[in-house]
């Protein structure tokens, strides 16, 4: 089995000086889940080369398992500096696609024509496409088969307007995962703030937040199997 990963290369936090990036544990996590199966795993992104990595998921207090074993993995940290361009990527080369969260995506992602296209080519193929947290942003400009928008009619979820304003980024973000994936026609749903939850509805599997990284990964494996 092959999967892709997407990661974001966008590192500002808007106008606030801060940076931003891709949050560890939503990419360590189902790395390592699918790694530890035998997963053959390519890490993409828009830019190529080193991925940013959102300070903010680097804190003590947002450490797990997997974070910590990414700290002293070398293998996984040279993957992470070290990313294909997202453009050079030919889909018919994976079984899967999988984009994991931080605030990035809503930057970058939500408008690149190469995720964009990347994403409709795998939906075409009907093959698993996977997201968690913000990487839902990804979905924003993609359209299903029908020229509608690719979530409109499907149970997704995403982080929520709630766990947004308690990290206090709601005016900071370009737009809100739970009102876009609303807006786009969405059958949004969601569990209580930092819960874990993760729905799959045809081939497109969506987690809430980076406690649902895990979950979004089990079943995108299950898909797989």
């Amino acid at each position: 089995m092959k999967v892709l990963f997407v990661l974001t290369s966008h590192d500002e936090l808007g106008d606030t000086g801060n940076k931003t990036g891709f949050w560890i544990e939503e990419f360590a996590n189902p790395y390592y889940k699918l790694l530890d199966k035998g997963v053959d795993i390519t890490v993409a992104t828009p830019k190529g080369g080193k991925a940013p990595i959102d300070p903010s998921s680097d804190t003590e207090d947002a450490q797990t398992e997997d974070t910590k074993r990414f700290k002293n993995d070398e293998a996984a940290q040279k993957v992470i500096n070290t990313t294909k361009v997202l453009s050079e990527i030919h889909p018919k080369d994976y079984d899967a696609v999988f984009y994991p969260g931080g605030h990035g995506p809503l930057w970058d992602l939500s408008k690149d024509q190469d995720s964009i296209t990347l994403i409709e080519t795998f939906n075409a193929a009907k093959k698993p496409i996977g997201f968690v947290c913000h990487a839902p942003a990804a979905l924003k400009n993609v359209k299903g088969k029908d020229g509608e928008p690719l979530v409109k009619g499907k149970k997704v979820t995403g982080f929520t307007n709630t766990e947004e304003k308690a990290v206090e980024l709601t005016e900071v973000v370009p737009f809100l995962v739970e009102d876009m994936l609303k807006e786009n026609g969405g059958i949004y749903s969601k569990a209580g703030d930092w819960e874990e939850y993760a729905l799959v509805d045809g081939n497109l599997v969506t987690g809430q937040n980076p406690a649902s990284s895990g979950l979004v990964a089990e079943k995108l494996y299950e898909m797989l199997k």
